[in-house]
């Protein structure tokens, strides 16, 4: 290990020195999410069509990007099965608090609102450790790392609004975009001085992709219809999907 990234030794206390790519680059990640936020609240005139949309972003984030990671980071050990059954665990999970919240404990509305873009902040934070640990492998992996995170935070920051501004509420989606926008950063400074285990950080992939899978599927396709019951409702999300296919191609070719 070169000297200069090499812990610091106070007596038995060691100190990690986090660089500075990963912080500056979790930091460009979460421009790109504020930017696409920013985009979303101009166009919200078109909610129905944005909805839909993001619905296809968030079901493709979950099966074409966070599923197929988790799978080749931990495929050997735990395991493609236990790695889907964490999958199938969290998504159970998620509806059990998303609906006993619903029915069961209506002063707990704002926590059920609170969920869906907390899980999505939640996700970036993730991103941007993942910056940070690529770095701790090696530094040509953690940019490539870096710019796939990049390329489809964009797309978070629409995913972050419209999560957020579900229940017309402008204000808690601009908190949320700040708070979205911040996570990378956040991340990539926990990530540069922690070490996850990769069968741990595969658990955690496939458990927001239990959570994506159901706020996709179960929240943000019904309320779309909802606010515009037409064909083209369904297309927009279609294209959500095919549009986080073809960023996980691109980022995956640079690989």
């Amino acid at each position: 290990m070169p000297e200069d990234d090499a812990p610091e030794r106070h007596g038995q206390t060691m100190v990690t020195v986090v660089p500075p790519w990963p912080v500056l680059l979790g930091l460009a990640a979460g421009c790109a999410t504020f930017a696409g936020g920013r985009l979303a609240l101009r166009v919200e005139q078109w909610s129905g069509l944005l909805l839909g949309t993001t619905a296809g972003m968030v079901l493709g984030v979950a099966l074409f990007d966070l599923l197929p990671d988790a799978i080749a980071i931990g495929g050997s050990r735990p395991g493609s099965a236990a790695l889907l059954t964490v999958t199938g665990l969290a998504l159970i999970g998620y509806m059990l608090i998303d609906r006993l919240a619903d029915h069961r404990w209506p002063a707990l509305a704002g926590v059920r609102s609170a969920l869906a873009p907390a899980s999505l902040t939640m996700h970036s934070f993730i991103d941007g450790a993942g910056i940070g640990l690529a770095f701790q492998l090696a530094p040509s992996v953690g940019w490539l790392v870096a710019i796939a995170v990049i390329a489809h935070d964009l797309a978070d920051g629409v995913n972050a609004v419209s999560l957020a501004g579900a229940t017309g509420n402008r204000r808690a989606a601009e908190i949320w975009l700040v708070i979205n926008a911040l996570a990378p950063v956040a991340g990539a400074l926990v990530g540069g001085a922690l070490t996850i285990s990769p069968p741990l950080f595969a658990m955690l992939l496939c458990a927001f992709a239990g959570i994506f899978l159901y706020i996709g599927a179960a929240h943000l396709l019904p309320r779309s219809h909802a606010l515009r019951p037409q064909a083209s409702t369904g297309f927009a999300s279609m294209t959500g999907m095919l549009f986080m296919l073809c960023v996980v191609q691109v980022a995956r070719s640079l690989h």
